[in-house]
């Protein structure tokens, strides 16, 4: 084994204690509640990190994904009675299928017309959630989202999506780490730095960045349907412009070409934004800052760790092996 793999195992192995060790600390509700949408949030980050920070490829309309899947699991389950766990199987592979549906003709653009591309797809997507009617319930949303469960077991508190929500997370780090260390993996890594000279080596650069874009979709589409399931509620609002960019600067904040950045990025803007809203309580007007702080943290970040949060952990790997 490597000295990288043997590092990257041993990064596994630390996630996973201290996701443990946060349920058994803590029998906060509050605190569970956070680390159930961290790691919600971290799905979606980790697919558009593989596809900023490995493929090159940039997405502002990433949340679209995140709202198919929400939306995919409430309609199937309220509109057609499906159960909860096919409902969001299904919406993964609609919200799939849309992506490559997409993704064909959106992908031969490059730079700010690949982004603008990606910003227009998330305005329809938002669109036509408002404008759904009945199947979607207009800017009012569904109610009555019902919780997933294992027969007469229910995931039915705090406690439960955390321990279902964490491990998927875990689960699909995995996927990425694996993904990167194959070969597919390098053809993924060469997109970013050259498409001509990838080419050249006979990578089918189009089909490769269709692939990255369509895994990125179905891991936000994931975390859509976990969220549905969650809050047993969807409306438009949380899908929009807005937590597009959230993605993208969770994925910058944290190391858009990391294992882990995109999770880092992801718990550092969620406890910024739930610490926002419990100093809104105090002293209202703050609750209204979150989005010039996480401006503020983009030019810290750029400034002083352009490589992420993630680099403080690299930087600790490379003197330990200096030493």
């Amino acid at each position: 084994m490597t000295p990288a793999r043997k590092r990257e195992v041993l990064g596994f192995g630390a996630a996973i204690v201290l996701v443990a060790a946060v349920p058994i600390l803590s029998h906060s509700g509050y605190i569970l509640s956070t680390g159930v949408f961290i790691g919600l949030h971290s799905m979606p980050a980790l697919g558009l990190g593989l596809l900023l920070g490995y493929a090159g490829q940039v997405s502002l309309g990433h949340a679209a994904f995140y709202g198919l899947g929400a939306y995919g699991s409430a309609i199937l389950t309220l509109r057609f009675g499906l159960n909860p766990w096919l409902a969001m199987v299904l919406a993964a592979a609609a919200t799939g299928l849309i992506a490559y549906i997409v993704g064909r003709p959106t992908l031969k653009l490059h730079g700010h017309y690949l982004a603008m591309a990606t910003l227009g797809f998330g305005i329809i997507v938002g669109i036509l959630f408002n404008e759904g009617g009945d199947l979607t319930g207009g800017p009012s949303g569904l109610p009555g989202v019902p919780k997933l469960g294992l027969g007469s077991f229910s995931f039915d508190s705090d406690l439960r999506m955390y321990c279902l929500v964490w491990p998927i997370v875990l689960l699909q780090v995995l996927l990425v780490s694996n993904l990167l260390r194959s070969r597919l993996g390098r053809a993924i890594r060469a997109l970013r730095d050259s498409e001509v000279a990838a080419r050249s080596c006979a990578i089918d650069t189009g089909s490769t960045k269709l692939l990255v874009f369509v895994l990125s979709a179905v891991f936000a589409s994931v975390a859509g349907s976990l969220y549905a399931h969650t809050v047993n509620f969807v409306n438009p609002a949380p899908f929009g412009f807005a937590f597009s960019i959230e993605l993208m600067l969770m994925v910058v904040v944290g190391g858009a070409a990391t294992l882990w950045g995109p999770v880092l990025g992801a718990a550092a803007l969620t406890i910024i934004a739930q610490l926002l809203v419990n100093l809104g309580g105090i002293f209202p007007p703050v609750k209204d800052l979150d989005a010039p702080a996480f401006g503020v943290i983009l030019v810290m970040i750029l400034l002083f760790r352009p490589q992420g949060l993630a680099s403080l952990f690299a930087r600790k790997e490379r003197a330990a092996d200096a030493d």
